[in-house]
């Protein structure tokens, strides 16, 4: 990004939720400690009636952050997992898909989410195995996790995490 572009991180919060979508994951999902962006900005209504609502408090795309280097203490990376589903399906209006430059697009994505950790920071990365396996996935952002925990239906959310030395 160009350096006239970069933008402080003067709202004081030390968490960066690159793909926050919904929110879902959160249990404040106005933590004051958090900025939440997302590339998208939309109102919904899925299928069962619910509402679904992206309304970050930054609009970025997260290959390309519009932060200084060693801005955050933690990182949350959470980003589309689906590359085979309708573009206009509940699914995709929910979480998104990847496009077919998503082996570039995530590489591109990990490196600034460590890009924009302070030293020793923590990345907080999120995959659903469901069609894109982990062990590509770290193969394709060429960094092994500190740890992980698999969650969900099937074992198939993995939640790694990295830190930035």
């Amino acid at each position: 990004m160009n350096e006239s572009k970069k933008i402080k991180n003067s709202v004081g919060r030390n968490i960066l939720d690159a793909t926050c979508g919904s929110k879902m994951m959160w249990f404040d999902k106005d933590n004051p400690d958090v900025l939440f962006a997302d590339k998208r900005t939309e109102r919904h209504t899925l299928c069962d009636g619910r509402a679904l609502e992206i309304n970050p408090d930054i609009k970025m795309d997260f290959t390309d952050m519009p932060f200084d280097d060693n801005t955050f203490n933690l990182v949350v990376f959470d980003p589309p997992h689906l590359k085979s589903l309708g573009k206009k399906s509940w699914l995709a209006l929910k979480y998104g898909y990847l496009l077919p430059t998503w082996e570039a697009d995530l590489k591109a994505g990990f490196d600034e989410c460590m890009r924009v950790l302070k030293p020793n920071g923590v990345l907080i990365f999120k995959w659903n195995e469901n069609q894109i396996k982990v062990s590509k996935i770290i193969e394709v952002i060429s960094a092994k996790p500190l740890f992980g925990h698999t969650t969900g239906r099937n074992s198939q959310t993995i939640w790694m995490t990295f830190m930035k030395m």
